[in-house]
């Protein structure tokens, strides 16, 4: 992922943060970011740490919407932050930069040249991340535990056309990611590997099948 302050120096940064108005929150390991915040029109940036976007079903049942890591962009506008079935979890020690969706659009911002490189690369990004969205709504349109895995495995080979994906995740969190039950799942993933459709060493996944 590329950072929202790519090609800025330090002192364009800080330029920037003034402009802006920005605000640094910090939160302890599975402390809630910003639930007070999460009804405001805002846009955060993980400076440093990680955070998950939780979706908390009727029953219970938590689902991970979004993996949320250092230079990770999220708000209101661009994420499911909005409503009281999610939440975003620090899973570490975790800075949130914080800026008012209002300041950031503000038209005469633009005649700041270091603003214009930050707002570039904040474009980016979020596009990035609506494609990302994509992606991820395709696989839950899946209806079958294989199909969902296979659908998986076919958008990381398409990013590098290798046989070999490499999780970006641990198991347990890739069934949330494709909201599964884990043990199905591992269940699906056997039948697989004795298929000799995949191989699958620690988070390395070889697709036998391409």
């Amino acid at each position: 992922m590329n950072s929202p302050f790519e090609d800025l120096t330090k002192f364009q940064k800080k330029k920037l943060f003034d402009l802006l108005e920005v605000h640094f929150y910090r939160f302890a390991r599975n402390q809630e970011v910003l639930p007070t915040l999460k009804h405001k029109n805002i846009v955060g940036i993980i400076m440093k740490g990680s955070a998950q976007i939780i979706n908390i079903e009727y029953n219970g049942n938590e689902i991970i919407m979004e993996d949320l890591t250092k230079d990770s962009v999220f708000g209101t506008n661009i994420s499911l932050t909005n409503s009281n079935e999610h939440q975003i979890l620090a899973k570490e020690d975790t800075e949130v930069l914080v800026i008012d969706y209002n300041k950031l659009i503000n038209p005469k911002n633009l005649k700041y040249s270091y603003f214009n490189i930050f707002f570039k690369n904040l474009f980016t990004i979020i596009n990035d991340k609506f494609r990302e969205t994509n992606e991820r709504i395709k696989i839950l349109e899946k209806k079958q535990i294989r199909e969902k895995l296979l659908e998986y495995f076919e958008i990381e080979y398409k990013k590098t056309y290798s046989n070999s994906i490499y999780l970006p995740f641990t198991f347990r969190d890739l069934a949330d990611y494709i909201a599964v039950n884990r043990s199905a799942m591992f269940r699906e993933l056997k039948h697989l590997k004795e298929e000799k459709f995949i191989e699958v060493k620690d988070k390395k996944i070889t697709l036998l099948y391409k």
